[in-house]
């Protein structure tokens, strides 16, 4: 009797810590998906811990799952699409991937606009709220923010001045830096970062505009002999991202599910990510000097003649903003503003 007894008592055990599980699962199940590899600060560093503090703040109510380096599929210039309808629950990406179809946010990707990651994202979400809602209509942003200036990684010939750009093929990373590259006398050649290591390894390119950041987990600094580094307090260019979700996703969240993402959306996150990416290029900076790798800085008297050179591109991006009814003169002033606002 007593075996029958305790054999009934581990079957009721049993079947109450299934109960107990079922009614603990996750009422809400999300898809992250994003184009770099796991070891990558986006993912590492972002992303994942990003996800495991909802899903702590939502007491296991929502279930995370990552699937990082295009996992569910498609290319990183189809990922906005893939959250705008549900392929994905959630993206990070890179808007500029699509030429000419956020032409708002090329503001802070224009040449000499971007300052750190950190003041130039919380300036970036403060411009989303005044004049991009209308731009990201069809998604939820969670999170809008740039990396550190990028820099020039050259396979064979270091740049220090203007002149020396002729005749090279630059990989770039949005529509501005590709023009900005035509009037500095580069031959611009766009694609996604994922494409970057190959194409320099088989000469597609000369170099590359890249954060320090990601040349670490893309193992670039090993592909190249010079870095050169755009001085002063505002870079040549920087890339936009967006960390969005599905907007019927969004909407479908229970109240007090809606507030633990907006509890981790916005300018705080912003400013928090930023930090996050400008300590992020360090690692990739001495891995560079490691490898014993020369470095030039682009400053004084040069650096004035690549800012009058580039000027073009900001001309061009305020006279088509204008053209389409809005302020392009005055956005472009605001951002700037932004950027010095939140710098220190």
């Amino acid at each position: 009797m007593k075996k029958y007894i305790k054999t009934g008592l581990k079957i009721l055990l049993s079947t109450g810590v299934l109960l107990g599980f079922s009614v603990n699962a996750a009422e809400v199940e999300l898809k992250v998906h994003h184009f770099l590899p796991a070891p990558a600060t986006a993912h590492a560093k972002f992303i994942q811990p990003w996800a495991d503090k909802v899903m702590k703040e939502s007491n296991g109510r929502i279930d995370i799952k990552i699937y990082p380096a295009m996992q569910l599929g498609g290319k990183p210039p189809q990922l906005f699409d893939q959250v705008r309808d549900g392929v994905a629950d959630i993206v990070w990406t890179v808007p500029g991937y699509t030429r000419g179809r956020f032409p708002l946010t090329e503001v802070f990707e224009l040449p000499f606009v971007a300052g750190s990651a950190e003041a130039t994202s919380q300036a970036a979400w403060e411009f989303y709220e005044k004049y991009m809602r209308e731009e990201y209509q069809d998604v939820h942003p969670i999170l809008i923010h740039t990396h550190a200036p990028g820099q020039f990684h050259m396979r064979d010939k270091p740049i220090k001045t203007l002149a020396d750009l002729k005749n090279t093929k630059v990989r770039a990373p949005t529509r501005t830096i590709n023009e900005a590259l035509n009037y500095i006398g580069a031959t611009p050649v766009g694609m996604p970062v994922p494409a970057v290591p190959q194409a320099l390894s088989k000469g597609v390119v000369d170099g590359a505009m890249l954060p320090y950041e990601v040349t670490l987990p893309l193992k670039a600094h090993e592909l190249v002999k010079y870095h050169t580094e755009i001085g002063g307090d505002r870079g040549i260019y920087t890339a936009m991202f967006l960390f969005a979700m599905n907007k019927k996703k969004y909407e479908s969240l229970p109240a007090d599910l809606k507030q633990v993402i907006d509890n981790n959306s916005g300018i705080a996150l912003a400013k928090q990510i930023g930090h996050v990416w400008d300590e992020a290029d360090n690692p990739g900076r001495e891995a560079a000097k490691k490898r014993g790798n020369q470095f030039n800085t682009i400053e004084g008297e040069e650096l004035e003649r690549w800012k009058v050179a580039t000027q073009p591109v900001i001309d061009d991006w305020i006279k088509t903003t204008t053209e389409q009814g809005l302020d392009g003169k005055q956005m472009y002033d605001d951002a700037r503003m932004l950027v010095k606002k939140y710098s220190h």
